[in-house]
């Protein structure tokens, strides 16, 4: 008997060493199961990372270009309105150019004619001073024609006086 339970012990160790190792190795396949889930679940949780880095940066870089673009379009629309402001004020300046040339012209113009006006009054003073000068003359010449003729009367009439009273002194 003593024999008997001595193998039912070996057997029931056996049993329970086998059952331990077929509980370690149920252990090991869980721990090995769940490491591969961890594994899994890291795989997974370091892909999501992975996408949400890369969408991050490709959000980053869209973000950058459309930033780019943005500033692109404001310099071009800068540089589109610089160049209307350029025209603009070349336009201006034109106009600016072609008031002072009118201006000027009218000046000219104004000048012009109060040159001629006062050239036309000169000759006139001059016609008017030689006419003058004419009609003095001629007027110097009448008087030294009628001094002439009045010289000449008075001779006469002294002749005459002179023969009356000669003759009369004879008579």
């Amino acid at each position: 008997n003593a024999e008997g339970r001595h193998a039912r012990d070996v057997e029931a160790t056996m049993k329970a060493n086998e059952w331990q190792k077929e509980h370690e190795s149920y252990e090991l396949k869980w721990a090995g199961e769940r490491d591969a889930e961890e594994y899994k679940k890291q795989l997974a949780r370091e892909r999501r990372e992975s996408l949400n880095l890369r969408n991050a940066e490709g959000r980053r870089i869209r973000d950058n270009e459309h930033e780019m673009k943005r500033n692109d379009m404001n310099k071009e629309h800068e540089s589109y309105e610089l160049k209307w402001a350029g025209e603009r004020d070349a336009e201006e300046y034109k106009k600016q150019l072609a008031l002072e040339r009118r201006e000027s012209l009218a000046l000219r113009n104004a000048e012009g004619v109060r040159i001629r006006y006062l050239e036309a009054q000169m000759k006139a003073n001059d016609f008017h001073n030689e006419h003058e000068s004419y009609e003095l003359k001629w007027a110097g010449e009448r008087d030294a024609d009628e001094y002439k003729k009045q010289l000449a009367r008075e001779r006469r009439e002294s002749f005459e006086l002179r023969n009356a009273e000669g003759r009369h002194a004879r008579d």
